[in-house]
């Protein structure tokens, strides 16, 4: 039977949006809707990761499960595969590395991604959406993922290329959402590559891994998550989850 994780990787320090967990929600912190949409899912054990104390004290206090891990960390990646090697013992089959930052994010995506890795077709799967608008194209906030073919319910396809902005835009080219599930064997394989010029010049992990010839499928959902990066997506996410109290 397969063991499942999902972690979520959470610090204060990030720099265009300050102590973005713990920005309020409709009166509940923005980490605490991602745990939540986690363990409504049912795919599996929750985690954050964390190291920062103020983070562990607002899980703990919501009755969650929490790891303090290292602030040594280049990316969310490296903390998550600390919680799987240190406090899992890299147990799991499956491990979900789910942004912290997208608070609306709808649980049955989640289980969906769970469910076609239990399929074993790839090393890492992770999901797209359509792209809304041009302003949304333009937004370097928005990464964008091309795949081999068209984007639909219940088809995954290889990813091709992941990038922030393209003045030649190709087709079939789709909205990143900021979920990747790894297999086993794929993780531990992952954090021990080196990072990539081109991971690094786009600032985009997942380069990493298509580089050094990791297959990565995606999946197509119907809503698009907002990842909360600035003052003004976070004015954004508060009108689209008020609205839904």
């Amino acid at each position: 039977m397969n063991k499942i994780a999902i972690i979520i990787p959470s610090r204060l320090d990030a720099r265009r949006l300050p102590n973005k967990p713990l920005k309020l929600i409709n009166d509940k912190e923005m980490i605490l809707h991602v745990y939540d949409a986690a363990v409504n899912s049912k795919a599996g054990e929750v985690y954050v990761a964390t190291p920062d104390q103020k983070i562990i004290d607002t899980v703990k206090n919501s009755g969650g499960n929490v790891v303090k891990t290292s602030d040594k960390h280049e990316t969310g990646t490296d903390r998550i595969f600390e919680v799987f090697k240190n406090n899992l013992d890299k147990s799991p089959n499956i491990i979900i590395n789910l942004q912290g930052d997208m608070p609306n994010i709808n649980p049955q995506a989640i289980s969906d991604l769970v469910s076609y890795m239990k399929e074993e077709k790839c090393d890492i799967g992770t999901l797209a959406s359509e792209l809304s608008s041009k302003e949304e194209l333009e937004n370097s906030n928005v990464v964008k993922v091309t795949v081999e073919g068209k984007l639909s319910n219940n088809i995954f396809l290889n990813a091709l290329d992941f990038f922030r902005t393209d003045k030649n835009l190709k087709s079939n080219t789709y909205h990143h959402v900021g979920i990747y599930a790894f297999t086993k064997e794929a993780l531990i394989r992952y954090v021990d590559l080196r990072r990539t010029k081109l991971e690094l010049k786009r600032k985009l992990e997942q380069l990493r891994a298509l580089e050094n010839n990791m297959s990565i499928h995606v999946g197509y959902i119907d809503t698009s998550p907002l990842s909360v990066d600035t003052e003004e997506d976070l004015i954004e996410i508060k009108k689209i989850m008020e609205n839904k109290k």
